[in-house]
């Protein structure tokens, strides 16, 4: 199902500010093209270059810049979170945005459904070392609690060899099996989302 009034939004969660490369803006801008490809607008936001403060709340005050970003979250019908791998776990600004974005199990819709239902989720994560699955599963956890709905094969990830410095970004093309993945998460997730944009979850007591 494709549909020109589906629209994305890549949170690029990488420790690089702008405008240095990163390896994980790369892939977000991968997965952005490919949705584009599906008649999918996005827009990308390289967390770190904003003041997000630290808390639990959808405004945490002077100076916090996540409401504007939470009003581009909200706006958008798919949610792409893409984060590089340290220590095995998925980057602090990362961990930063799903702590943010735990302020919407408290806020819902005009008919009383949680704010983000009918909204999908996808994941993208770089690294030299494993960690892959434990992040997009930890992502895909809080996202879901959230109230995102997660479509078939919603990841595709890159790790390069143990104890090696060459980065996502800087590979000569992008691995088959990476493409591959990123192609069938994004096919997925423009089906889901054209079917929750019409077929909304009910409301529950």
């Amino acid at each position: 199902m494709e549909s020109s009034a589906l629209t994305a939004i890549a949170l690029v969660c990488t420790l690089t500010p702008s405008p240095d490369p990163s390896s994980s803006d790369l892939l977000a801008d991968q997965f952005l093209e490919a949705l584009k490809s599906h008649g999918v607008d996005g827009s990308k936001v390289r967390v770190v270059d904003h003041d997000v403060k630290p808390g639990v709340q959808t405004d945490m005050g002077e100076g916090d810049a996540w409401p504007s970003i939470r009003e581009q979250v909200l706006a958008a019908d798919i949610l792409l979170v893409s984060t590089p791998t340290w220590a095995g776990h998925m980057s602090s600004v990362a961990s930063r945005v799903v702590e943010r974005l735990d302020a919407e199990l408290s806020e819902t819709d005009a008919d009383g459904r949680p704010v983000l239902y009918d909204k999908v989720a996808l994941v993208a994560v770089v690294g030299n070392e494993d960690g892959a699955h434990k992040i997009s599963a930890d992502l895909f956890q809080a996202l879901n609690d959230y109230g995102y709905t997660i479509p078939a094969q919603g990841v595709s990830y890159w790790n390069g060899e143990a104890m090696h410095t060459t980065d996502y970004k800087d590979l000569d093309s992008t691995p088959e099996v990476t493409a591959s993945a990123l192609s069938a998460a994004v096919s997925n997730a423009v089906h889901l989302a054209g079917l929750l944009k019409t077929g909304h979850y009910p409301k529950t007591d």
